[in-house]
């Protein structure tokens, strides 16, 4: 009777190649591979992806390089994930993902790798909208009661994308000005709404608020996702600084009183503007 060897898979001998992943995760994904990636389909992966990028974005907003290139891989590893399950279901593989992209980017670049002029960047974004229209010609049409904006991103940034899909079809404010007041009309509705306790009523005025505050930010110049970030990370400093000054001079944070809150909150802010370059 013969024993039952576990086999072992040797790992590829070097790492710094694209050829070494992609032998890794064929690894990962065969016979004698591990039970949860062979598990694995495209759309289970999918939120995997959804919060590599987020992971990524964070570490770009951190400044940290190290954390970076480590998100970049974890990135890069979902990509390579997704090309060997179509590889294994004989329907595509990382060369078909490759020379899609590489056709993409020389076919929306007739400026770089071909003889068209470009005076500006927002030329380019011109031009490059108008080759994806013609590119969206030979596929099948988008659902007619939406917009071409993935439904997966975050809905601040989807807004934001949205009011830049109307303005191409001159559905727009001629200027930040106009949306300013757009916004002050919709927070005067919210009020309405608050006074009468309507939940519906006051969630969609939320909404319209948010939304509209979308808009401002995109006539800025503003990514409204990214200012959201950045403040959430600047609150969440301010607050846990508040909170070791107030545990420092021996007081109970649970305790405190607004007043003191708000001390405490501002000394926070002088705090960390002491150490901010």
């Amino acid at each position: 009777m013969t024993a039952n060897v576990d086999v072992m898979i040797r790992p590829p001998k070097e790492f710094r190649s694209f050829e070494s992943l992609l032998e890794i995760v064929a690894a990962l994904r065969g016979p004698e591979g591990c039970p949860w990636d062979k598990e694995q389909t495209h759309r289970t992966l999918t939120p995997y992806a959804i919060e590599e990028a987020h992971e990524l974005a964070e570490a770009i907003e951190a400044g940290d390089e190290k954390e970076m290139v480590s998100e970049l891989g974890d990135l890069l590893l979902q990509v390579a994930l997704h090309s060997e399950i179509g590889r294994q279901a004989g329907r595509f593989d990382v060369h078909d993902v490759l020379e899609a992209i590489g056709t993409k980017m020389v076919r929306r670049h007739p400026h770089v790798f071909g003889d068209a002029r470009v005076s500006d960047s927002g030329e380019v974004l011109k031009n490059w909208d108008e080759i994806k229209k013609r590119e969206a010609a030979g596929r099948s049409a988008a659902p007619e009661n939406r917009f071409d904006v993935p439904l997966s991103l975050p809905a601040l940034s989807r807004s934001g994308k949205i009011g830049a899909k109307t303005k191409r079809h001159r559905f727009d404010w001629p200027d930040w000005q106009g949306v300013l007041a757009k916004v002050e009309e919709e927070l005067a509705e919210l009020k309405a709404a608050i006074a009468g306790g309507v939940p519906e009523e006051v969630e969609s005025e939320v909404g319209d608020l948010l939304f509209s505050i979308a808009q401002l930010a995109r006539h800025l110049g503003t990514d409204p996702e990214q200012a959201l970030r950045t403040t959430n990370q600047r609150f969440e400093s301010r607050f846990f600084t508040m909170k070791k000054l107030a545990e420092r001079d021996g007081n109970d944070f649970s305790k405190l009183s607004s007043p003191e809150l708000e001390r405490y909150w501002e000394r926070a802010k002088a705090e960390l503007r002491k150490t901010s370059p």
